[in-house]
């Protein structure tokens, strides 16, 4: 499902995440969009943030998403927080929680794509 609304980007990708759907989470992104890794480091493109996003799958989680939207309406600052857990080496769940900063465009269509995402934007 494509999102309609700034927002949903954030929610509909946590979402595929937690279902472990790689391809419907990676859909959510444009084909030169940016990711913030854990490190700091700056990744480009589909391929190299689908790399990214597989240590997100399985996580089990919610999230409260704020939209900024432009004045022509075509970008959005979203803030996120998030909590949940994610399966651990061991197996037992590890807690997390956080703040995110995302960008996101209107695509032609109407649907909405992030640009850039740095789950570690808020934080």
């Amino acid at each position: 499902m494509p999102a309609r609304k700034p927002e949903e980007c954030d929610l509909l990708l946590l979402e595929a995440l937690k279902k472990g759907d790689l391809d419907a989470a990676i859909a959510f992104y444009e084909p030169n969009a940016s990711f913030v890794l854990d490190s700091g480091q700056v990744v480009t493109g589909r391929t190299a943030i689908r790399e990214a996003l597989r240590g997100y799958l399985a996580v089990n989680g919610t999230m409260e998403v704020k939209a900024v939207p432009s004045g022509d309406g075509n970008l959005a600052l979203l803030h996120g927080k998030f909590s949940g857990t994610i399966p651990g080496p061991d197996g037992k769940p590890i807690p997390f929680s956080g703040s995110s900063t995302e960008v996101v465009r209107r695509q032609p269509d109407g649907t909405w794509l992030f640009v850039i995402d740095n789950p570690h934007g808020g934080d």
